[in-house]
């Protein structure tokens, strides 16, 4: 029997359609259980998930230009914490003429500085702070009442002692802030939203190595916990003398009790739960760390909102969605730091100031996970209030074209929806660009 040299060119192509229809149906299947914007699928890419991020921005919105959000970066690895949605929302009803009290724990060299002026300097409000020239303090009140909605230091000062920590200012401010506004703790129960900003350890840790060399000391500050500050015993000084001006690198990381060593865990976690600073309290100094951050993780994902030195576009996004007020002008980002003239590289020198802040780095590990997680989370939620809200819009124009008294035809109704619908799809959502907020930005 003889095979023509076509049948077996059919026979062939059959052969060579098997597989591509194959391909085809399983690139349709995954489009089906995973599409786009969806977080059903963990094994993102790194297309996938900046085009998640994209999907969002509009051509006016303040947080989409090219060198706003996206060149911020973006968390392009597999989860490594398991977060919940309700971890990831995050909106308060912040009541501003009534009790409710933001209050900025401001941890050294993480740009609390900046920060705090934008929230004196650079927020819409009914009633703007008072800032007098010459003067560090504002007068933040709110509208109609002689009370601060504000506690910070750029607004109270430091009413808890300089640079508060977590265990400080928790037990410290409803009793400042009741005094201060003559309230009733018992009868006037009131909200109070903490918020912090975090920073790159290594970089925060080169920051204040910096401002130390150049004679900060913060000696006033009290370190409360559970009633008292240290003993010199439980927190010896690293320099005798009035300050350690001109301290070299190598000196400064080599004191035990140096406070710079994993500050941001110390000042997030709740210190009574060791002892506070008498290390003979609690075993074994990996035991105290192990608590000491499992609380600064705690404290931290249920704050109200923090933000992120080198996520400045980002943390301005999540501050106005989470309080629902506007700041007046951008946000700026500035890398060229101190910290960032000092040449570490990746050799012995990072990984020691890394091994002095172990607990930081992976207190900020697990900080820009959530932080990054949260603004995608916003992103999408706004999306869909928008696609919701242009939704609802055309609904009421289609009710008000189907009133109207006189009889139209079906034609001319027809044009007038596709009109809508027309202008619809030219709206854009978020806010108008601004100018970048530079003029108040110091350098950390």
């Amino acid at each position: 029997m003889t095979i023509s040299p076509r049948t077996m060119e059919d026979k062939s192509n059959k052969i060579i359609l098997i597989p591509i229809l194959a391909v085809v149906f399983l690139m349709i299947g995954y489009q089906y259980i995973c599409p786009a914007g969806s977080n059903s699928c963990r094994f993102l890419t790194r297309d996938k998930l900046s085009g998640m991020f994209r999907q969002y921005h509009s051509g006016d919105d303040i947080y989409a230009y090219q060198e706003g959000l996206e060149s911020e970066g973006s968390s392009t690895t597999l989860s490594k914490f398991n977060f919940t949605d309700r971890d990831l929302e995050r909106h308060v009803d912040f009541n501003i003429k009534g009790d409710d009290v933001i209050v900025f724990l401001h941890i050294q060299k993480t740009g609390g500085t900046t920060f705090g002026r934008h929230l004196v300097r650079n927020i819409h409000l009914e009633q703007p702070c008072d800032c007098m020239p010459g003067q560090k303090k504002c007068t933040c009140h709110r509208p109609g009442k002689a009370e601060s909605w504000l506690f910070s230091r750029f607004s109270t000062g430091w009413s808890c002692g300089l640079h508060a920590d977590w265990t400080e200012l928790t037990n410290c401010v409803p009793v400042v802030m009741n005094k201060k506004d003559k309230k009733d703790a018992q009868r006037d129960r009131r909200n109070f939203y903490y918020i912090t900003m975090l920073r790159d350890p290594v970089s925060r840790y080169l920051s204040e190595w910096k401002h130390v060399q150049r004679g900060a000391t913060w000696k006033t500050a009290l370190h409360m916990c559970d009633g008292r500050s240290p003993t010199q015993d439980e927190l010896p000084a690293c320099y005798s003398g009035d300050d350690w001006t001109g301290v070299t690198l190598t000196n400064f990381m080599d004191c035990p009790s140096n406070l710079a060593n994993n500050r941001q865990v110390r000042m997030l976690a709740d210190l009574s739960l060791v002892g506070c600073y008498n290390v003979s309290t609690i075993g074994a100094e990996r035991e105290r760390g192990r608590v000491l951050l499992a609380s600064a993780k705690n404290n931290l994902r249920n704050m109200a909102f923090y933000g992120l030195t080198e996520f400045q576009r980002k943390t301005q996004y999540l501050f106005e969605r989470t309080f629902g007020l506007r700041f007046i002008q951008a946000f700026t980002q500035i890398n060229s730091t101190r910290a960032a003239s000092v040449g570490v590289g990746e050799g012995a020198l990072r990984r020691r100031i890394e091994g002095l802040n172990a607990l930081d780095v992976e207190l900020y590990e697990y900080a820009k996970e959530l932080f990054l997680r949260r603004y995608q989370y916003s992103r999408q939620t706004q999306h869909q209030e928008q696609r919701l809200r242009r939704r609802q819009e055309r609904q009421e124009e289609r009710q008000r074209l189907h009133q109207h008294t006189a009889p139209i035809s079906k034609a001319r109704r027809e044009e007038e929806e596709r009109e809508i619908e027309g202008v619809e799809g030219e709206k854009v959502g978020g806010v108008a660009t601004t100018e970048d907020y530079s003029s108040q930005v110091v350098r950390w």
